[in-house]
């Protein structure tokens, strides 16, 4: 802990209470926006786990410090003058282009001070920590309505799939099933895009903790969205087939609202036996 306590630390230290106050307004603000809130939830966690990872590189990245003053400097600059860029279009932009784009130069303003304070080659050292932290800036609207697009049109064919599969009877519009006695649609809200973005981290996490191979990690990551899109399908069949062949009242049940975490589980459970066959072939190739 001795090569935190120095100057060069006190310098960082205070660049980073400086880009954690560029961020926590905005961020605060969109956080209790009801609209966009909980597709946020992991934000306040994401500082945490990039700490745990720094901490753990803690050792290698003080043996290799050195101040990179120019490249720190243009990143400072860079994210200052993108913040008050930023501010200045507050009244043009929506809400959540806003929070990203504030967001965004609080992200590079910290990532010029700690090049600043410990150079490129530490830099490099503790680049995932620092990357990761890109998981609080906002997702920017027009990207985001894409994102939750497609996983409602996966959604919507793996609904589809089951259906089939188990025999129900249907007639399918677009995103509306009509089913015996009743008709549901997979609307925006059971795109899972909560679900994704969890499962999303929680498989970079794993990439970093136990694959090596960055092309593995990646296909780990790209796996998360095809297994939340069958597991928002499984979602949808099984409460449809409960609404009409138990209770209708079930699809509007607190079920129905809140018992996204099984399903969310059972997605974990079949990316398991990814990340272990991936690992397997990292074991082999050595």
């Amino acid at each position: 802990m001795k090569g935190f306590l120095n100057k060069r630390s006190l310098l960082f230290g205070i660049f980073a209470l400086i880009a954690i106050m560029m961020a926590l307004v905005p961020l605060s603000e969109l956080l209790w926006s009801a609209l966009r809130k909980e597709y946020y939830s992991h934000i306040p966690l994401i500082p945490v786990i990039s700490l745990f990872f720094l901490y753990q590189k803690r050792k290698v990245i003080i043996s290799n410090q050195e101040y990179g003053q120019r490249p720190g400097l243009v990143l400072l600059l860079l994210g200052l003058s993108l913040y008050f860029w930023g501010i200045s279009w507050k009244g043009y932009l929506r809400i959540n282009d806003v929070v990203s784009l504030l967001t965004f130069s609080s992200f590079l303003f910290f990532t010029g001070s700690f090049i600043f304070c410990y150079g490129l080659r530490a830099f490099r050292l503790a680049l995932f920590p620092i990357l990761f932290l890109l998981f609080t800036v906002p997702i920017p609207e027009e990207f985001l309505d894409r994102l939750i697009y497609s996983l409602q049109v996966g959604s919507t064919e793996f609904t589809h799939l089951l259906f089939w599969m188990f025999g129900i009877p249907f007639v399918r519009d677009g995103f509306v099933f009509q089913l015996p006695g009743m008709s549901i649609e997979v609307a925006k809200q059971c795109s899972g895009i909560r679900s994704t973005l969890a499962l999303v981290i929680t498989s970079v996490v794993a990439g970093e903790l136990f694959l090596k191979t960055r092309w593995k990690k990646l296909v780990l990551v790209l796996c998360t969205f095809p297994i939340t899109m069958f597991k928002n399908g499984l979602r949808i069949a099984v409460l449809s087939l409960l609404g009409v062949y138990v209770d209708p009242r079930i699809l509007g049940s607190e079920l129905h609202r809140s018992g996204g975490i099984p399903f969310f589980v059972l997605a974990l459970i079949f990316m398991a036996p990814i990340l272990f066959v991936l690992m397997r072939s990292e074991k082999k190739e050595k």
